[in-house]
């Protein structure tokens, strides 16, 4: 094979027949689901905005049927999408029409949780919060913890390096990952990382994670345990403005103070959650801001009067701070719960996830405020602020004409500016298909081949979650991006990826 192109990638007519002929060799019949209605419930992500019906899904409950998958849908050229828990939120691991969807939620096992090493050794489909649940009897838990993570698998957090509110003192998944085991395309077994601080040669952790199941699929996981801090307080501070709240986030920082969380909600964010919530939220603020210290009470207590004073500079109209566990808890409720309230207001809403410098909050909040009126449509604002990671909930009918296509350009419209004032377009969300345009916008041709090279250097196939995540040339010129000239590119006579 030509060092410059992958192969031609996936069958265009795939031989299902006979690959299912060859699958029931090795994978029970019951963990193979080909008719409509048995398939039919994986024909997306939390991202519903786009679909496609998988022709065929396999869900295998050992290692063993994994690699035997991946060697067949090799041996027929038949592209593979992996899926977890199916809670993300980018199209990442929406089906390929000519593939398999391989859901590794069967393999779902706490193998070991080592109290020396503080660390745990689980399985792919092992839900986020199922760890740290596992770890608490001895006083260590899991740090991250997006607001899916009742839900969500461990697995999926690595294809898309999940955060959480407490990723801004803790890190995101990439930082309490020590260990990935997984299987190539040819299915071999690769153990990325190591349990000792630092391992020899390249960092292909760092690569995988996030990778979005373009690279391999994980069979095994070793993650960090923490101790569970003996205190914890939450501030909730309101604010008569959107700028004034965002002063008090660059504030915090700048103060040398990193909270354990820092998150913003705004008006219409407020208005909505607490209804649905009755977190006790101030319903006439312009802008609440939870802010969480943790630590032993003496280093809690020093810390909360530090962000109080910091909030009342900025110009804090209420401040708050947490008198229980419970009520530090049902303050977090109403943050991690934005989205399923987001339901009961709206028929639907696209939550968009862009990055951005934090002195820039106030002015892309109100950009954003401004393109409301432009597509006609509301924005809540619900969002991890001491990181500058955006959640904007664009609410929108999809019964109504026209309003899927306004929601889809705001969203298109909400990253570019991120990427326009020095951020990025994804955060924790992953690119999926979601955010493939932007990638066009955010990333020089010369980077995006880059991009290629890496994924060519696990999949030459071009079989593992195929058409997402790094646009092709064409799209970037379909996209605008790029000058074509009479239907032709320069150097049109090179290979293209």
């Amino acid at each position: 094979m030509n060092d410059t192109t992958m192969s031609s990638g996936p069958n265009p007519a795939p031989d299902f027949a006979g690959l299912l002929a060859r699958l029931k060799a090795d994978v029970p019949d019951h963990c193979i689901l080909s008719k409509v209605e048995d398939t039919r419930p994986y024909e997306c992500d939390g991202l519903s905005l786009y679909r496609c019906l998988p022709p065929v899904v396999v869900l295998p409950e050992t290692e063993a049927q994994v690699i035997a998958v991946l060697q067949a849908c090799k041996a027929f050229n038949i592209p593979i999408v992996a899926r977890g828990a199916g809670t993300g939120l980018s199209g990442g691991a929406m089906p390929h029409a000519q593939g398999i969807l391989l859901g590794l939620a069967k393999l779902n096992r706490i193998k070991k949780i080592d109290l020396e090493s503080a660390t745990a050794i689980v399985e792919p489909g092992v839900r986020n919060l199922a760890i740290s649940e596992a770890a608490a009897p001895y006083g260590l838990y899991y740090a991250p913890d997006p607001s899916s993570q009742i839900a969500c698998s461990i697995g999926g957090n690595i294809a898309e390096n999940s955060g959480g509110v407490h990723c801004l003192k803790y890190g995101l998944t990439i930082h309490n990952v020590l260990q990935v085991r997984m299987i190539t395309i040819d299915g071999e077994v690769v153990e990325l990382g190591s349990g000792a601080p630092d391992s020899p040669g390249l960092d292909l952790l760092a690569a995988f994670i996030g990778s979005e199941g373009m690279l391999g699929i994980v069979t095994e996981v070793t993650v960090r345990l923490i101790p569970k801090p003996s205190c914890a307080q939450v501030i909730m501070a309101s604010f008569a403005s959107v700028d004034a709240a965002s002063l008090a986030v660059t504030n915090i920082i700048a103060g040398g103070i990193i909270p354990a969380g820092l998150e913003m909600m705004d008006k219409r964010a407020v208005h909505m959650v607490e209804p649905f919530v009755k977190a006790g939220y101030d319903l006439d603020a312009a802008a609440i801001l939870l802010c969480e210290s943790d630590g032993t009470a003496e280093e809690v207590s020093d810390e909360v009067a530090r962000m109080e004073q910091v909030f009342r500079l900025a110009g804090a109209t209420r401040l708050q701070v947490s008198g229980s566990e419970d009520e530090r808890l049902l303050f977090w409720a109403g943050r991690k719960n934005a989205f399923p309230a987001a339901g009961r207001v709206s028929p639907d809403y696209y939550c968009m996830d862009g990055t951005i410098p934090r002195r820039h909050l106030g002015r892309v909040l109100g950009a954003i405020e401004q393109m409301e009126d432009e597509y006609s449509l509301r924005c809540a604002n619900v969002f991890h602020a001491g990181d500058g990671n955006l959640h904007p909930l664009i609410m929108f009918d999809s019964n109504q004409p026209g309003d899927v296509e306004r929601a889809e350009k705001f969203g298109a419209a909400i990253l570019e500016l991120c990427v326009e004032v020095g951020g990025t377009v994804t955060g924790e969300h992953g690119v999926g298909i979601e955010k493939i345009d932007q990638m066009c916008i955010q990333f020089t041709r010369e980077e995006l081949d880059f991009f290629s090279a890496l994924k060519r250097g696990f999949d030459p196939y071009g079989l593992l979650n195929p058409d997402k995540v790094i646009p092709v040339l064409a799209r970037c010129a379909e996209y605008g991006k790029m000058h074509v000239h009479s239907g032709q590119i320069r150097f049109s006579d090179l290979p293209r990826f």
